[in-house]
């Protein structure tokens, strides 16, 4: 592509979110960046990349009540103590996924990138959905999820991610207008999904 695209994949769990934007990115020689911005969030931040692993499933009241009080999310983070470590590790993701997007074109995985990045022209928003019964199979041998309770597995995972992205972005995670397409890899296929957003994203680039 010419002209710089960032891709941003939202993705039900066992959709096959992840494995689409892997192939996007190879395909169009670009950056990916999923457990990637976890190594790089720890490295700039000091922390250990562990506290990274889960944070999305984890929410605090203090960002909402020093959000009220006028802190600014691009402030520097040294000057924020006060906030709780959950929310000093969604700012240091946000800053690192505002830096790979200014450094050229790239794929990026879950994380509220879209949100994060919602004030530039060059972002390509997608969510990403699927059949039941395709995400239980996708879970299961691709995720090693337990069997004995997959479709309850399942619904609790992307609960976590409604519940962080929700808290952190004050919009409803899945709804349509948050997003440029939305696409049932079920209907196209992994990698009929992929051509359809490589398409998206080369015409967004023009």
């Amino acid at each position: 592509m010419e002209n710089k695209t960032i891709i941003t994949i939202s993705r039900q769990f066992g959709s096959g979110g992840r494995e689409i934007g892997k192939k996007i990115a190879d395909q169009l020689g670009i950056p990916f960046y999923d457990k990637e911005l976890i190594e790089i969030a720890a490295k700039e931040s000091g922390m250990d990349k562990e506290l990274f692993e889960e944070d999305d499933a984890r929410t605090s009241k203090g960002f909402r009540l020093l959000g009220a009080l006028g802190y600014s999310l691009g402030g520097p983070l040294s000057t924020i103590t006060e906030l709780s470590l959950n929310d000093r590790l969604y700012l240091v993701q946000e800053e690192v996924i505002k830096g790979v997007a200014c450094e050229g074109s790239c794929v990026i995985v879950g994380r509220c990138a879209d949100y994060v990045l919602r004030d530039r022209s060059d972002v390509l928003n997608v969510y990403i959905h699927a059949d039941m019964e395709d995400r239980k199979e996708r879970a299961v041998h691709s995720y090693e999820v337990d069997e004995r309770d997959i479709e309850g597995s399942i619904k609790k995972i992307d609960k976590r991610r409604a519940n962080y992205y929700e808290y952190y972005t004050d919009r409803k995670w899945g709804r349509a207008e948050n997003y440029d397409i939305s696409i049932n890899s079920s209907t196209f296929g992994i990698d009929g999904t992929v051509e359809i957003i490589k398409m998206l994203a080369q015409k967004k680039a023009l």
